[in-house]
């Protein structure tokens, strides 16, 4: 059975994408640490990252990277923080999000009832970010 990350990737489910090619995805969470929280997933659906391809794993990291920058760029905050928990969902999933404190790397401050305002809001910056970035 495929897991929700790979029926979002297959657009059977809905999902705000703001980075896509042809071997990983990033989109929003539907439930943020912090306004910006992307997920950085491969179009494979691999559970574990220690059993992904390494070069595919590579690009899972340069594209975290890619997304690092952007909430950095369209959030007020000191840095991007990544977080690889792999509990969640089994399919690789790479969580980048803005960050000035360690507090916010717990998941207990996620929110599950994110407006849709805020998740619009927080798509459109992460791609004017990822645009002006090149």
């Amino acid at each position: 059975m495929a897991s929700v990350f790979t029926k979002i990737i297959n657009g059977e489910l809905p999902g705000r994408f703001v980075y896509t090619d042809d071997e990983v995805v990033a989109f929003l969470t539907i439930a943020p640490i912090t306004q910006g929280h992307t997920l950085v997933v491969p179009r494979a659906e691999i559970d574990d990252w220690q059993d992904l391809d390494p070069a595919v794993f590579g690009r899972v990291m340069q594209v975290a990277q890619l997304i690092g920058k952007a909430v950095v760029t369209a959030f007020p905050a000191e840095r991007a923080g990544m977080i690889i928990a792999g509990l969640e969902v089994p399919h690789l999933h790479v969580h980048v999000f803005p960050t000035s404190d360690l507090a916010d790397f717990g998941f207990a401050n996620a929110d599950p009832n994110a407006s849709q305002e805020s998740l619009d809001e927080a798509q459109a910056k992460i791609t004017e970010a990822l645009a002006r970035l090149g």
